[in-house]
């Protein structure tokens, strides 16, 4: 009889996690450049003698979905989206390396490019561009500036966005939310990602799909609760049989 009780804890607990991980993907839909979570788990055996047949779900780091989201044009100098695959280097409040696809960019006012705070990379270490100067972004993450008089003939090109492509084994997420490499090691440079300025991506969760996820997640949870009532309701009528009441 505790095996039934094992399955349906097991699913249970299983629901549960499943139910934040969608949670936090619909709270994240009008995120810029937010990638979906998804569920990763994997069978535990039960430690203890006696239940080498008992296996629960095991919570395994969430994976990610890099499936690319829709790019909106926004007419913003400093807003840019990735075509394709690929990702955006900034630096972390520790100094490490990590990536994104939000490309709405912010410049402070020591002319420090900064996305969510984190200061973007370049070829050169972070990005900073003059005062008053007009940036424009060329297809290979080029960033150009045109004086603020408006003399085209004036333009020149200050640095150029670190851009890196992840392969999806590799691709994990930090405790902030930030892309980073699974195997810990810095991304290598692609000169083959484009990116289009002017235009900035949303998130690539489905609001729909997420909340139909949520849904069947909640009755899943209450059929495993029920069972684990029949599987308690079951043991007791055993009981009394053995005891011959």
């Amino acid at each position: 009889m505790d095996r039934l009780i094992y399955t349906a804890m097991s699913g249970a607990t299983h629901s549960l996690m499943e139910q934040q991980i969608s949670a936090n993907n619909l709270a994240n839909v009008n995120t810029a450049g937010f990638r979906a979570d998804m569920e990763m788990s994997q069978s535990a055996t039960v430690n203890g003698s006696g239940f080498a047949t008992r296996f629960m779900a095991q919570e395994q780091k969430s994976g990610v979905n890099d499936s690319t989201a829709t790019a909106e044009k926004t007419e913003r100098p400093l807003d840019v989206a990735i075509q394709g695959e690929g990702y955006i280097a900034v630096e972390d409040s520790d100094g490490s390396e990590v990536y994104t696809r939000n490309g709405n960019i912010q410049q402070n006012d020591q002319g420090e490019l900064t996305i969510d705070g984190r200061p973007v990379l370049g070829d050169n270490g972070p990005i900073v561009l003059p005062a008053n100067a007009i940036a424009s972004f060329g297809s290979d993450g080029t960033i150009s500036v045109t004086p603020d008089d408006g003399d085209v003939t004036a333009t020149m090109d200050v640095d150029r966005l670190k851009l890196v492509n992840i392969p999806i084994e590799n691709l994990a997420k930090n405790a902030q939310g930030m892309m980073v490499t699974a195997d810990g090691q810095a991304a290598e440079i692609d000169d083959n990602i484009k990116v289009s300025g002017g235009y900035l991506e949303g998130s690539n969760v489905s609001a729909v799909s997420e909340m139909l996820a949520s849904i069947s997640l909640n009755r899943q949870f209450e059929a495993q609760i029920k069972m684990m009532k029949a599987a308690e309701d079951l043991s007791d009528s055993g009981n009394r049989l053995l005891r011959g009441s």
